[in-house]
C-alpha cells in the first residue's frame, strides 16, 4: 500500500484510471446498444450485470497476470507466404482479438442493417430478444475488452494494487454514467448510427491487432472525438427553430490600375 502514497504511484494511478475509462467507452457503447433492445424494465439489469461482469473479469485477469502475459507467447506459427517475410507466430491474444473483432464487426453490421433496412421486422425481432441472450453477447465482448484492458494495465504499472484500484474506479464511473449515455444514444438516432460506426471501427482495429497490425489508439479516439464534435454541432444546428439561412461572407475584389 505504501506505493500509493508516492508521487510515482499517484501519477500511475491517475494515468491508468483515465486510460481505463477511455478504453471502457467501447464496452459501454456496446452494452448500451444491446440493452436498448430489451424492454425498458430490463435495460438497467442488463447494464448492471454487464458492467459487473466486466469488473469481475478484469480484476480476475489482473490476479492471473502470469496467464495473461503468457497469451503474448506464440502458440504456433504460420509459414512465411506471400507478403510475410518470416513465419507468423499466432498467440492466444491474437486469437481472442481476431475472434472478438470479427464478432464485433458482425454484430455492428447486423445492428446497422436492422436500423436502416429492417422495416417492420425490427419490432418483432426486438420483442424476441431475451435478457439471457443480451447478457451472453455482453459476456463475449467483456472477455475481449477485459483482456485488452488488462494487458494495457500491465504495460503501464507493475503494482497490482494500482491496477486493481484503477479498474474498479473506471467501472464505477461507467456504472454511474451508463444510464445517461445509453439514454442519450437511444433518443438520438444519428448518435446511435454513429455509435455503431464506432463499433465497426473498433472491430476492424481488433481484427487488425489479431494479424499483428498495430493501430495507435490515439488515432482511433481522435477520430471518435472529431466525429462526436461534428455531430454535436449538427444537433445544435437542427435544434434551432426559426433559424435564418446561413449567409457566407465573400471578400469584395475591387479593380485597380
Amino acid at each position: 500500500m505504501d506505493v500509493l502514497f508516492t508521487s510515482e504511484g499517484i501519477a500511475a494511478l491517475l494515468t491508468l484510471t483515465v486510460l481505463e475509462i477511455v478504453l471502457g467507452i467501447d464496452n459501454l457503447i456496446f452494452i448500451g446498444i444491446l440493452a436498448g433492445k430489451l424492454p425498458e424494465h430490463q435495460q438497467g439489469t442488463a447494464r448492471t450485470v454487464g458492467l459487473s461482469l466486466a469488473l469481475i473479469l478484469r480484476v480476475g485477469f489482473l490476479f492471473a497476470a502470469t496467464w495473461i502475459a503468457g497469451l503474448t507467447e506464440p502458440l504456433f506459427s504460420i509459414p512465411a507466404v506471400l507478403a510475410m517475410d518470416a513465419p507468423f507466430g499466432v498467440t492466444g491474444r491474437d486469437i481472442i482479438m481476431l475472434g472478438g473483432g470479427l464478432f464485433l464487426l458482425y454484430k455492428a453490421t447486423t445492428e446497422l442493417h436492422d436500423k436502416l433496412e429492417g422495416g417492420s421486422d425490427v419490432a418483432g425481432a426486438a420483442a424476441r430478444v431475451s435478457l439471457f441472450a443480451v447478457i451472453a453477447n455482453i459476456i463475449m465482448l467483456d472477455v475481449v475488452f477485459s483482456i485488452d484492458s488488462v494487458i494495457t494495465a500491465i504495460g503501464l504499472s507493475n503494482e497490482l494494487i494500482i491496477m486493481v484500484i484503477a479498474v474498479v474506479v473506471s467501472i464505477i464511473v461507467m456504472q454511474l454514467t451508463a444510464k445517461s449515455i445509453t439514454g442519450f444514444i437511444q433518443h438520438h438516432p444519428t448518435i446511435k448510427i454513429l455509435a455503431l460506426a464506432f463499433l465497426l471501427m473498433v472491430g476492424l482495429v481488433l481484427t487488425a491487432e489479431g494479424f499483428h497490425v498495430h493501430v495507435p489508439k490515439g488515432y482511433v479516439y481522435f477520430a471518435m472525438a472529431f466525429s462526436v464534435g461534428v455531430e454535436t454541432m449538427n444537433m445544435r444546428y437542427r435544434g434551432k427553430k426559426n433559424r435564418e439561412p446561413l449567409e457566407l461572407h465573400q471578400r469584395q475584389i475591387t479593380g485597380g490600375s
